[in-house]
């Protein structure tokens, strides 16, 4: 198997969500009537912890001691704190005014009328099951650019239409829809303007997922139709409906490529942000990043680091089209080759991020291989992948591992004791685990 020719950071997909709640700020019934249902009221927020503390809490998961001790390791590690205890939803109360002798006791009539009762597990099982509904509404929103065409401010339905192509009246039901989960928001009869939520609907928002969210709803929701499939027999769903492994299926489509790739490149933009906070590069002195595309990460890590120099490796009609930056020229490199079989010889550091989730252990170790054999005395290894820590809390790579699951050949996230044994294997050793702000961590290996 040879690298894919398109620029594949790693199919870094699934559903981010620490806490997967759909809510309305204005309680309205959620989901289907189903016959004397009661009204239900908004879950409440999910409480997110902030990225000092979830990378301290995986930080203790993923500790170096429990790292070495393989399987055992994720038995004996306590499950990382995903969670921070929410805010008190109650505001406090402002100092009481002291009543007036004279004054009469609030009348029962004028207190606040009781909210709706609390969801029932079946309420909230009902709205994750209806959450397939979800991401075609926010694919389409962004298949049709809406949040584009509202960046000047708000707009009627029957504007939109016209702007997107759309029905006026379906498009009005889908923003509806979506304004009653916090993504736009009606500013008036079929008027709609933006809301936080679907800023980053944009395809010029800094944070931008639109790339990701048109992805997300075409073949890769029709591959989790096949889940089922993956179940029963272990096997690739992309494969059992398109009959061709995913990236060779991309490269015979390349307009949907072109998609995929823009949305690693969003997706992947959030990462690095992250690896450049919680890892120190300074000791490296040439760094190697084993199929990094076009060289987005390498251009981030060297502008963060003069003192290195670096070296992308990829298929050479992904490297063809990539530039070198003129203040990066000396200082960066570009080489063509099939990771599988080479890798640029006498590096000191050697970078794979979303990489390795993408095959199983055979392919894995036929890639750590090639690079054990080229690095330099006392080199390293940092994989970025998103190391699943023990016990039940949510964790997003729990979810993106049924999605490499479905969309690869053999590809999954792994545990600190899979990484542990994956890395011996191969004549390396796992060091330690470097936690990030974001959901990957930084998993260092050397020599064995």
């Amino acid at each position: 198997m040879g690298r894919p020719e398109l620029d594949r950071s790693g199919i870094a997909v699934g559903i981010r969500s620490d806490r997967f709640r759909i809510r309305s700020d204005r309680r309205r019934r959620a989901g289907p009537d189903l016959g004397g249902s009661r009204p239900s009221r908004p879950l409440p927020p999910p409480a997110i912890p902030s990225p000092a503390t979830r990378c301290k809490s995986r930080e203790s998961a993923l500790s170096p001691t429990d790292n070495h001790s393989g399987a055992n390791a994720e038995e004996s590690s306590p499950a990382p704190s995903m969670t921070a205890s929410p805010a008190s939803s109650t505001p406090a109360s402002p100092t009481p005014t002291p009543a007036s002798p004279t004054s009469s006791p609030a009348s029962p009539a004028a207190a606040a009328p009781p909210g709706p009762p609390p969801l029932t597990p079946a309420d909230q099982l009902l709205m994750l099951a209806s959450g397939a509904w979800v991401t075609q509404m926010i694919h389409v929103a962004a298949e049709l650019a809406v949040a584009d065409q509202l960046a000047a401010g708000e707009r009627s339905a029957e504007e939109l239409a016209a702007a997107c192509g759309a029905d006026a009246d379906s498009l009005f039901r889908l923003l509806r829809g979506l304004a009653s989960l916090g993504i736009f928001l009606e500013t008036a009869p079929r008027h709609f303007a933006l809301t936080p939520l679907a800023e980053p609907l944009r395809s010029d928002h800094p944070q931008s997922l639109r790339q990701f969210a048109r992805m997300l709803g075409a073949e890769h929701y029709l591959s989790w139709d096949d889940l089922l499939h993956s179940i029963r027999t272990g096997e690739n769903a992309f494969r059992h409906r398109y009959g061709m492994g995913i990236f060779a299926w991309y490269q015979q489509n390349p307009a949907r490529g072109a998609i995929f790739d823009a949305a690693m490149g969003d997706y992947s933009r959030r990462e690095t942000e992250g690896v450049l906070a919680a890892y120190d590069f300074s000791a490296i002195q040439h760094l190697v990043d084993v199929g990094g595309g076009q060289g987005t990460l390498l251009h981030r890590v060297l502008g963060a680091f003069p003192q290195l120099r670096g070296t992308v490796l990829d298929q050479p009609s992904v490297v063809a089209g990539a530039v070198v930056p003129p203040e990066l020229e000396g200082r960066l490199a570009l080489h063509g080759g099939d990771f599988f079989a080479e890798a640029p010889a006498g590096a000191d550091a050697y970078l794979l991020k979303h990489i390795l989730h993408d095959w199983g252990d055979e392919a894995c170790l036929t890639i750590l291989g090639r690079i054990r054999a080229a690095m330099a005395p006392g080199g390293r290894v940092l994989i970025v992948e998103q190391v699943i820590p023990p016990g039940n809390d949510p964790f997003p790579g729990k979810l993106l591992d049924l999605n490499m699951l479905v969309m690869t050949e053999g590809g999954r996230e792994r545990t600190p004791g899979e990484y542990a044994a994956l890395l011996e294997s191969a004549g390396l050793r796992l060091q330690r685990i470097v936690p990030t702000p974001s959901p990957v961590s930084v998993v260092e290996a050397v020599a064995g």
